[in-house]
């Protein structure tokens, strides 16, 4: 038996060609889509995504020209403050002992001031046995000069020979002789008394002490060290390059561990150069202060006043040990370009050689281009935020209602 489709499930023939019809429309319309799309070979997506990348590819740059300015030229240098000159002072006589110490370490001492004293004892019995040798001599010498004169007034008579006229005059001479001996040997006494008491040779300070009261003095041996006139001097360590631009007279300022600056001139400068740092020595006399020998600084010599071209220190990019920047050319295309630096100025550093005055280099940014990239430049400043306005309340203050 047959059966029979549900009604609902039947179409009338006129809505079968309405749909086909409908269908051919839609497959037209994908088809012209696909035609526009791939008129140029690529995807209209890939399209749109291109020209988002080449408008985002440039990168976004500050500038600022190459200026000149006068400015006063300083050399950077780091030494250790010496003593000008350090006297090492010690007894000229030796083998006595020492009776008292006058002075000690920090003592300010003048010229000529005592700061020794060795026993007087033996040395005022030398000086009193040298006396006694002295009269001997020169009552000698008159004995010998009196027996000359006898000789001399009975030769002429024939009762005294020659030869013992002779031995008068020698034997007076000889006498005459030993007088300035004991007067020499007078004078070396008292000038070993004299030394027996230690003296400054000098003013300045008293920086070490080895002496004790009892001991022995030896000649020549240490007893106390001393900063002369209490002067001292930073010996600065110059690089070779920079050696040239440093003169006599020069002035430096110092900077101390511990904060404190110091003046100075330069007195000096070493005719060779260190070939263990390649560095030279200069001599810069510290003016007052409270400089110590052996304290460390840093400081910087003015070297003289004149023009120089300055860059913004963010423009210089360190690539490979050299120093670089990047000048602005033609339709924002950089250049790369190697620079020598001299020196550091508050913010801006000086440059030599490799730029104009006048050039445009790139300061923001400069430390991730490459030679040759494409850039957008813009120099405005960043607009401050707005400041809300009376009637929208912000949402710190609506949490807080």
């Amino acid at each position: 038996m047959r059966k029979e489709r549900a009604p609902f499930l039947r179409l009338p023939v006129s809505h079968k060609v309405l749909f086909l019809t409908l269908g051919a429309c839609l497959l037209l319309a994908g088809g012209c889509n696909r035609g526009k799309a791939g008129a140029d070979g690529k995807p209209a997506g890939n399209a749109a995504n291109g020209q988002r990348a080449s408008a985002t590819s440039s990168m976004t740059i500050t500038t600022t020209p190459v200026r000149s300015e006068e400015i006063v030229r300083t050399v950077p240098a780091t030494g250790t403050i010496y003593p000008w000159q350090e006297v090492i002072i010690a007894a000229e006589v030796g083998g006595y002992r020492v009776a008292d110490v006058l002075v000690d370490v920090g003592t300010r001492v003048a010229k000529g001031q005592p700061l020794v004293r060795l026993s007087g004892d033996m040395l005022k019995a030398d000086l009193d046995s040298k006396r006694a040798a002295l009269r001997s001599a020169e009552a000698a010498e008159i004995n010998a000069s009196a027996a000359l004169h006898r000789g001399e007034m009975v030769s002429t008579s024939g009762a005294l020979s020659a030869a013992d006229l002779d031995r008068l005059k020698s034997e007076q001479v000889a006498a005459q002789a030993r007088v300035e001996t004991a007067r020499v040997d007078v004078s070396t006494s008292e000038l070993r008394a004299r030394y027996g008491t230690v003296t400054a040779p000098d003013s300045g300070v008293i920086t070490a002490r080895t002496v004790s009261v009892g001991q022995i003095a030896q000649a020549g041996a240490e007893m106390l060290r001393m900063l002369r006139q209490n002067r001292v001097e930073w010996r600065a360590e110059v690089p070779e390059a920079q050696l040239a631009r440093i003169k006599v007279g020069q002035s430096a300022t110092l900077l101390a561990v511990d904060g404190t600056t110091l003046n100075g001139k330069v007195r000096a400068v070493a005719p060779t150069v260190q070939t263990s740092n390649r560095t030279g020595l200069v001599y810069v006399d510290i003016v007052g202060g409270v400089a110590r020998p052996g304290m460390f600084a840093r400081g910087e010599i003015a070297s003289g006043k004149g023009p120089a071209m300055l860059l913004p220190v963010s423009s210089v990019v360190m690539q490979d040990g050299y120093s670089y920047v990047f000048v602005l050319k033609d339709r924002n295309v950089v250049e790369r370009r190697l620079v020598q630096q001299v020196g550091v100025h508050g913010d801006a550093m000086e440059i030599a050689s490799g730029v104009a005055v006048g050039e445009i280099v790139a300061v923001k940014g400069a430390g991730f281009l490459k030679d040759g990239d494409t850039v957008t430049v813009n120099n405005a400043a960043p607009a401050p935020a707005a400041a809300p306005s009376g009637g929208a309340a912000s949402p710190a203050a609506s949490t807080l209602r």
